[in-house]
C-alpha cells in the first residue's frame, strides 16, 4: 500500500472529521498506521471543513496538513460540483470522490479525464433520504471510498461503526454505508 493521503472537505455539521476519524480508526484496526486530524476555523455549521488521514503499513512521520492527496472526498453535494476548486494538490493518477451524480457531459468528468484523475461518484444524499429520511453524508462516502481503493474491508467498518455508534443510529449508518458501498461508480479511470 505504501504511505496514502487523503484529503476530506465539507461543510461544518456534515460529518467530515468523523469520516476521517473512522478511517483512519478501521486502517489501525486492521493493523495498518494511521493518522486523522481536522482543519477548520471558526467553528459553526456550515462552515468549509477539511480533515485530513494518512495510512501506511509503516510508523508515518510527517505531521502537517495533506498538500498532495492521493484522494480527495468531498462530501458535500454542493461542493462537489464545483470540485476542481477542492482537487489542488491532487496527484497524477489519483482518486476524486463525490457526493454528486454529474451529467454525462458534465465540465468535471472532462477535467477529470485531461488531468489523469479517477473519478468516483455516489448520491449519499438520494442514499439517506431513502434510507432512513435523514441526509447523512460522511459514513456513505467513507464506504463508496473503501470499496473503489480498498483501504479497508467493508467488514471491518462496520466494526468501527458498531463501537462508534448504538441502536438506531448504529442501524441507519450501517444501512446507507452498505447501500452507498454497492450504488458508488467509477466515470473516469
Amino acid at each position: 500500500m505504501g504511505l496514502v493521503e487523503v484529503r476530506w472537505h465539507g461543510r461544518g455539521g456534515q460529518g467530515v472529521v468523523t469520516g476521517s476519524n473512522l478511517l483512519a480508526r478501521a486502517a489501525i484496526q486492521e493493523g495498518n498506521y494511521a493518522q486523522h486530524f481536522p482543519e477548520f476555523g471558526p467553528e459553526r455549521a456550515g462552515a468549509p471543513v477539511r480533515s485530513y488521514t494518512r495510512i501506511s503499513e509503516e510508523p508515518i512521520e510527517i505531521h502537517c496538513g495533506v498538500y498532495e492527496p492521493d484522494i480527495v472526498v468531498i462530501i458535500d453535494p454542493v461542493m462537489s460540483r464545483h470540485a476542481k476548486e477542492y482537487c489542488y494538490g491532487l496527484k497524477t493518477g489519483g482518486d476524486i470522490l463525490l457526493n454528486y451524480i454529474p451529467p454525462e457531459d458534465d465540465e468535471i468528468i472532462r477535467w477529470a479525464r485531461d488531468n489523469g484523475y479517477k473519478l468516483h461518484v455516489v448520491d449519499a444524499r438520494k442514499i439517506s433520504l431513502e434510507e432512513i429520511n435523514r441526509e447523512i453524508y460522511n459514513v456513505p462516502l467513507l464506504a463508496a471510498l473503501i470499496k473503489v481503493r480498498g483501504l479497508c474491508q467493508m467488514s471491518t467498518l462496520e466494526d468501527v461503526l458498531a463501537k462508534r455508534f448504538k441502536g438506531k443510529v448504529f442501524e441507519m449508518n450501517l444501512k446507507i454505508s452498505r447501500r452507498a458501498y454497492e450504488e458508488v461508480k467509477t466515470i473516469v479511470g
